[in-house]
C-alpha cells in the first residue's frame, strides 16, 4: 500500500462533502499538472490519501481511500489528464495544520512543505504515521 496526499479548497470541495458521498465515492478529476497527473497514475486501489483543505484551512483534516485506479479525466477534452475515484475513510479528530507540519522536524523531506503548489503528492510511511498520530487517529 501506497499512502498520498490530495489537495482541495474547502469551497470547492470540502472533506464534509466527501463524507457524504458515501461508499460510491467521487471521481477525483480537474488535476492539470504534469507530476499531480503521474502521482495520479501510481494509485492503487486500497491506497490511502491524506485530504488536505488548501488555501482555506491549510490543514489536512480526514483521509480518503482509491476505490478506482487511473483513468481518462471526464473534464479533460484533450484526454491528457487522468482521474482515480475515491471514498471517504475517517475524519481527524484534530486536524493537522501546514504550521504544525512545518515545525516538525520529523516531516522536513515531506513534498507539501517542499513543492507546496503540488495537488498530488506521495507521503512516506514515516511522515504518514507521525501525521496519524499529529491528528489523534489509528487506521
Amino acid at each position: 500500500m501506497q499512502y498520498w496526499l490530495l489537495k482541495s479548497e474547502p469551497n470547492v470541495w470540502s472533506i464534509e462533502q466527501q463524507k457524504n458521498e458515501g461508499l460510491k465515492g467521487v471521481v477525483w478529476d480537474g488535476v492539470r499538472n504534469y507530476q499531480a497527473k503521474n502521482n495520479l497514475g501510481k494509485m492503487k486501489k486500497g491506497d490511502l490519501c491524506f485530504f488536505y483543505h488548501s488555501n482555506i484551512g491549510k490543514e489536512i483534516v480526514g483521509i480518503v481511500q482509491v476505490i478506482k485506479e487511473a483513468f481518462v479525466d471526464p473534464t479533460d477534452r484533450k484526454k491528457k489528464f487522468l482521474a482515480v475515484r475515491v471514498k471517504f475513510k475517517k475524519l481527524f479528530k484534530k486536524p493537522v495544520s501546514l504550521a504544525d507540519i512545518k515545525k516538525n522536524n520529523n516531516l522536513k523531506k515531506l513534498q507539501l512543505i517542499k513543492q507546496s503548489r503540488l495537488s498530488v503528492m506521495p507521503v512516506d510511511t514515516k511522515s504518514w504515521k507521525i501525521i496519524l498520530k499529529m491528528g489523534s487517529i489509528t487506521i
